[in-house]
């Protein structure tokens, strides 16, 4: 049973936006990597990402597990798992989640990863076109999934210490590339204001709601360029658009700031009608949030 969206996701599609093949991927990197490394896997491999209503799984056969992100309450043949646990599934167990406690997405990872075929040596999933995963579509009831060949794994167990706030969070930011488009206030604006994620969004981009930002009448019209994940986007309306892992390759609405990486995860377990409040930052601020996340990811 596939809960409201599950898809399979690895690391994404690198090496082909110059042809138009988005980079897809986990929407929170951090949590897809954890789990990964709870349980020896390559920090690649790929894992099954569940949004807001968790699945019903049935295993085969004899399989490790780890389970990070959102806690959607999962529960093992009725008995509640800790989120970062490492836990042994017995051929025929079944895990089932519970209601959302906090966070949009979790991440289930098997030891060696899921098996599906790589496409363009990826196999995350990217509805859109349809590629990766199984068939390039979100799971259904009854899909079965292979699994890989098993890697050595320390077992034992670690708990996923990140906090997912919910509700309301602050997104760090650095200018965007096309900022230049903005009006001088526009960033400002930005950062005085509190917007709603809209229902209008999915794993491609958040429409957000709230104050329009001002762009500058002066500045023609803008030639297409590359997105980037995280990117602010301000569309003619005013109200902007947070760009995420599924997001188109080219764009022709000015990106004029970009959250940064350490940032994406928060941003990644929003649901509608969260708000999020942007906050601009130094290059050297952004290296120094990423460093001490790559080190909790590494730490486990």
């Amino acid at each position: 049973r596939p809960g409201l969206s599950r898809t399979i996701q690895d690391a994404g599609r690198w090496g082909y936006q110059h042809l138009g093949v988005p980079v897809s991927g986990p929407m929170d990197p951090a949590s897809h990597r954890l789990a990964n490394a709870l349980l020896g896997n390559l920090p690649d491999a790929a894992t099954l990402e569940a949004t807001i209503i968790g699945p019903e799984l049935r295993f085969e056969q004899d399989a490790t597990i780890a389970i990070t992100g959102a806690d959607l309450q999962p529960m093992l043949e009725g008995t509640p798992l800790l989120m970062g646990s490492v836990v042994r599934c017995a051929p025929g167990s079944v895990l089932r989640f519970g209601n959302r406690r906090a966070g949009a997405r979790a991440y289930v990872a098997v030891d060696g990863g899921i098996g599906v075929p790589p496409v363009l040596g990826s196999r995350a999933t990217h509805v859109m076109s349809g590629l990766g995963g199984v068939a390039g579509r979100t799971l259904r009831a009854g899909d079965r999934v292979p699994l890989r060949d098993r890697q050595p794994s320390a077992g034992g167990t670690a708990r996923d210490r990140r906090i997912h706030e919910g509700g309301s969070v602050r997104l760090r930011v650095m200018a965007g590339p096309q900022s230049e488009y903005a009006d001088p206030s526009a960033l400002q604006v930005l950062q005085e204001t509190r917007f709603i994620v809209s229902p209008q969004s999915d794993r491609m981009g958040y429409r957000l709601t709230g104050s329009a930002l001002p762009t500058r009448k002066d500045s023609g019209e803008m030639i297409s360029d590359a997105t980037v994940v995280g990117a602010v986007q301000v569309p003619p309306s005013g109200q902007p658009i947070l760009l995420m892992a599924d997001r188109q390759t080219t764009g022709g609405y000015p990106q004029i700031a970009v959250v940064i990486t350490a940032d994406l995860p928060r941003a990644a377990q929003l649901v509608p009608g969260d708000s999020i409040q942007f906050e601009l930052c130094s290059r050297a601020d952004a290296i120094a949030a990423l460093t001490e996340q790559e080190g909790s990811v590494r730490g486990g």
